[in-house]
């Protein structure tokens, strides 16, 4: 007996399949400052392994001086994105451009401390305070 044909399989979307795979998207909004020199990347999402290469984009597209990553919609960062988030820390000195970190979860504060290198950043509780603040001062 002779079988021809494909048996229909279900299909699934992409975005059910990384759910299902505890996969998550990470999204980046663009926001101007109260200075000219001032943009806010709000990102939404884990920084992780899957992740890291939107995060790297839209970091590397922003030319502004002054970049504030919002992070309170982070709920976690894997060590690819502590490598990446690290990587633009770096870049951006070497310009002398500055970051500056706000609204760290708990759980990315804990990676951040474990892995020594929350000292490396310049953090704020909220992105209004760091926009005031960097507004006021010209510079973190």
């Amino acid at each position: 007996m002779q079988v021809t044909g494909r048996a229909a399989s279900p299909t699934i979307s992409d975005q059910a399949l990384g759910e299902f795979m505890g996969l998550q998207e990470l999204t980046v909004e663009r926001y101007e400052g109260v200075a000219e020199d001032q943009r806010i990347l709000l990102l939404k999402g884990p920084i992780t392994i899957e992740t890291t290469p939107q995060f790297e984009r839209a970091v590397r597209s922003e030319q502004a001086p002054t970049v504030i990553l919002d992070l309170s919609d982070v709920p976690y960062i894997d060590s690819a994105g502590l490598g990446a988030l690290v990587a633009t820390y770096i870049s951006h000195q070497k310009r002398g451009h500055c970051l500056v970190l706000t609204g760290v979860t708990p759980r990315v504060s804990k990676v951040m401390e474990v892995t020594k290198v929350k000292d490396f950043f310049v953090t704020f509780p909220t992105t209004w305070q760091a926009v005031e603040t960097l507004a006021n001062t010209g510079t973190a």
